[in-house]
């Protein structure tokens, strides 16, 4: 390995830790004790890895960087309603970005590799670049393997066409190979079956 990889691969793991640190500050803690967004760091670099198993360090990173520091702004920090949701979210990614970039930077990851991850964590370019859709495509995988029972629970009140909406706008956003990941997943009955409505059968 050249000087320059290595200072490369070094930066990477600077980042890595940066970041990590960053997720263990979460207030909120998973079933195991740990913090929240780092367990959800974890489930997004290996859905990350899944589906593009050519993924370079710097996508992995960008992975782990899909929450970062969320529990500093969260949806109650806004307005009910939809515009207040929609406004809160664009606004999330644009943090999120940011400190994406900032970390990697200080890390010593080249500029312009650490503005391609804010590029991919921003979600801009969903669709056509690659990164973005990639970071995207493991984020639903997450929802729908991780999150969407207990967000079902959370929100028992909706209507199941409300449901319906939502896993049809999750679903749109996935690409192909993706969508066939989720086709495998295991999930509780009463949310399968909430997913073939989506599908239409």
């Amino acid at each position: 390995m050249s000087t320059a990889e290595q200072g490369g691969a070094g930066a990477y793991a600077r980042a890595r830790v940066a970041i990590d640190a960053a997720h263990a500050a979460d207030p909120v803690r998973a079933p195991d004790g740990r913090a929240a967004e780092l367990v959800y760091a974890e489930r997004m670099e290996a859905w990350v890895v899944r589906l593009v198993p050519e993924a370079g360090e710097l996508l992995r990173l960008a992975a782990r960087c899909q929450h970062l520091e969320r529990w500093t702004s969260p949806r109650s920090s806004y307005p009910e309603g939809k515009v207040a949701y929609l406004s809160w979210r664009r606004a999330l990614y644009v943090q999120q970005a940011e400190r994406a970039r900032g970390i990697l930077i200080a890390a010593g990851v080249p500029e312009a590799e650490a503005a391609e991850v804010a590029t991919w964590v921003s979600k801009t370019g969903l669709k056509t670049n690659a990164g973005t859709q990639a970071l995207e495509d493991a984020a639903c995988l997450v929802f729908l393997e991780n999150e969407i029972a207990g967000f079902a629970a959370e929100h028992a009140h909706y209507p199941e066409e409300k449901f319906v909406d939502i896993l049809r706008k999750t679903w749109r956003k996935m690409s192909a190979g993706a969508q066939a990941e989720a086709l495998r997943l295991e999930l509780p009955p009463a949310i399968a079956a909430l997913v073939r409505t989506a599908l239409g059968g």
